[in-house]
Formats: C-alpha cells, structure tokens, sequence
C-alpha cells in the first residue's frame, strides 16, 4: 500500500475500538518477519527503532529498508522511532524519512519533559509525535528505571501544553522480562481516557497477559509495543536452528528460522489487538 505516518492508522484505531501493533525490529530478518505478518494478517503495521538499535544501523538504514519493503506490500507500514532520547536523534530520524517520533523526557522533571517536547513538536513539522509521562519500569536499551505511574491530570495538562499526536501512559506495565505476573492500574488508564482524547499508547506489553491487554484497548489503548517478546522469539529460532543443524555455516540459513518464529508470533499479537484484517 504505502510508507505512511501514523496519524489516520491510529485515528482509525481509536474509532474502530481495536489496536496498532508496533512492533521493534532489530536487523533485516526481524523487518521482513513484521511486515510478512502484516501482509498475512491483512493489517497495518507499525516497526520501531529504539536508539540502542539505532548504534547497531542507523535511520537511514532502517528508513531504506522499511520504505523500500513497503512499496510491494498492500497493507500500511509506518516506522517509528521508539524512546527517542534526544532532540538530536528525533530530527535525524525525521530528515532521514521516519514516518514517526517518540521523544521520552519522561525521566526528566516535569517541565523540562514538557519544553523537550514541544521542541521536537515544532521540528516534526506535523509528523506524528509521541511523548510519555510517568515512566514505565524495567529495563530498555540498557537503562533501568522504576515505575512511576502517571497522573490524569497532569495528563491533560501535558498534552494540550505540548501538542503530540499520541500518548504512553505508565500504568504498571514494564520494559523487559516480568519477573510476576504484572498488576496493572486499569482504573488510572480509564481516568487518563476521560482526560485525554488522543490516541494513548501502552508500553512493555511483552509478558502482559492477553486478558490485560484486550481490557487496556477496550479502555482507550490503541497502540500497543511489543519488543522483549520478539527479541525472544528470534533467538530461540536461530538457536534451534543451530541445534538441528550444528555444523551449518550460512547465516541466511538460522536466521531464516528466527525470521519464521517472529513472523508467527507477531501474526499471533496482531490478532490479539483486533487489527487483523483492518488494513
């Protein structure tokens, strides 16, 4: 269909009562997995780049590979930059052709998050931007961080200060493996709803059990982020593959199978949010 931002795929999400996966990709095998996914699904898609992935390869190559992979698929594709870190990053994302930006202030004091924001709002020239407040647990890119839940007013108050496009929401959910099974504070995501009417995103999904985030989208989420589970699907692909076939010495061979593990569990997530079929 077409490289596209995520304005209109989210909008329609919210109105249809269903959610966006937005799933990380870390190398070639992993954006071909999601975006086969998609095309089988017949639902759009969204493949995020954290900045740690972006040390590995930087936009420009993500942004070659999504935007070149999309134009012979019939289903939607946007790439998003996830947990953008800086000001400098977020821009370099947008020149090199991110349809797009997450830019996380959200350890910073509140004020501090609220003026990043706006900055990376009025350099996005239009282009969807999301921006988080509180902070969701655990650990991403290497960085851990405690939960801190946010506040509904203050919700508000961020979103009509800063004009993003989209909302991450720290409701209990974290970045990484669960240790437990996690407790989330619906209640407080309702209270953002009734505050907040843009699209709201829910963070570190991976490990949520599927009863949790089907009651997260029906109370406003309608983009979900799933990596930790791909991470982990992939490697145990290539390590069964390596396994089986010890003596095999081809890369494209292994990493076919993590390819196929990523494939048919991001079909499985897809299915899971309601946005099969809704391309």
């Amino acid at each position: 269909m077409a490289f596209v931002t995520t304005g209109e795929m989210l909008k329609k999400a919210q109105e249809g009562g269903y959610a966006i996966g937005a799933f990380n990709a870390e190398n070639l095998e992993m954006v071909q997995a999601i975006i086969a996914a998609a095309e089988a699904e017949n639902a759009p898609v969204m493949i995020q780049t954290t900045p740690g992935t972006l040390k590995y390869a930087g936009p420009k190559c993500f942004a070659g590979i999504v935007s070149r992979m999309a134009r012979d698929v019939k289903v939607p594709v946007a790439l998003h930059l996830d947990h953008g870190n800086s000001y400098e990053l977020a821009e370099e994302c947008a020149r090199e052709g991110y349809t797009s930006l997450m830019i996380d202030g959200s350890k910073l004091p509140y004020e501090e998050n609220i003026a990043l924001t706006r900055r990376v709002v009025a350099m996005a020239c239009g282009l969807p931007v999301e921006a988080e407040l509180g902070t969701v647990g655990g650990k991403e890119d290497g960085m851990e961080a405690k939960p801190q839940y946010t506040d509904p007013d203050e919700a508000a108050d961020f979103v009509n200060r800063t004009g993003i496009s989209s909302f991450a929401v720290a409701i209990g959910t974290a970045h990484g493996v669960y240790k437990g099974e996690p407790k989330l504070d619906l209640d407080r995501l309702s209270a953002v709803r009734e505050k907040v009417s843009i699209p709201l995103v829910l963070h570190g999904t991976s490990g949520v059990p599927e009863d949790q985030v089907r009651e997260c989208i029906r109370r406003g989420i309608c983009k979900v982020n799933y990596a930790t589970d791909l991470r982990i699907a992939f490697t145990a692909g290539v390590k069964k593959a390596i396994g089986e076939q010890p003596e095999a010495f081809d890369p494209k061979k292994y990493l076919a199978e993590g390819r196929k593990a990523v494939q048919s569990r991001v079909q499985e997530l897809i299915r899971l949010l309601g946005s099969s079929g809704k391309a």
